[in-house]
């Protein structure tokens, strides 16, 4: 019984420690703070890829650039003047048969048609996507590869900004909202 008991244990503590070993980044907006959660055991490209960009700084003044209230909001790619961002790495393979559903408040990769193009692009899911997940209607699905922690309200004040078509781009908020700045978070500043 006491042998049980301990296996118990050591099962919770370990499970608590794989919980804590996910790194946890925060994107400071103009609208507020996301902290999101990435899950490396489950998408361990995408959650390397992402952190890459987050060390580097490339997300700094970044802007959510596709807002579809009941759908998602999406940011990683474009300057507040909607120009491409410099920087751009190259594309990961999709990581999409992970078991991980495009659940309101998880974070996706964003891709073109072609499944293995994800870079630098990736959006928060603000309803129950689960078409997007792996097959897909294309297929091939979407890789999910965090979930936010802290800043839902955020998130829901991003997804309510006003939008409009700007130079081809649809669904742009018409007042920038800015990533000012991601960080990787560590110790007394992770969200528990």
């Amino acid at each position: 019984m006491a042998r049980a008991a301990a296996a118990s244990l050591a099962l919770l503590i370990s499970g608590a420690a794989l919980a804590a070993d996910n790194p946890q980044v925060a994107l400071k907006t103009t609208m507020g703070e996301i902290v999101i959660e990435l899950d490396q055991e489950k998408a361990p490209k995408s959650t390397a890829n992402f952190l890459q960009y987050v060390k580097s700084g490339f997300y700094k003044g970044t802007v959510f650039h596709r807002v579809i209230s009941d759908f998602m909001i999406q940011a990683g790619g474009y300057t507040e003047k909607l120009v491409d961002k410099p920087g751009v790495r190259k594309p990961i393979p999709l990581e999409s048969q992970n078991g991980l559903s495009n659940k309101p408040y998880t974070v996706a990769m964003a891709r073109t048609a072609n499944p293995n193009s994800a870079t630098s692009q990736f959006f928060i899911n603000t309803n129950d996507n689960a078409g997007l997940d792996y097959p897909g209607e294309d297929g091939h699905g979407y890789t999910v590869f965090g979930r936010v922690v802290k800043g839902f309200e955020t998130v829901d004040k991003i997804k309510n900004v006003v939008v409009d078509d700007v130079r081809g781009m649809q669904n742009v908020p018409v007042v920038p909202v800015v990533i000012q700045n991601a960080t990787l978070l560590s110790g007394d500043k992770l969200v528990k």
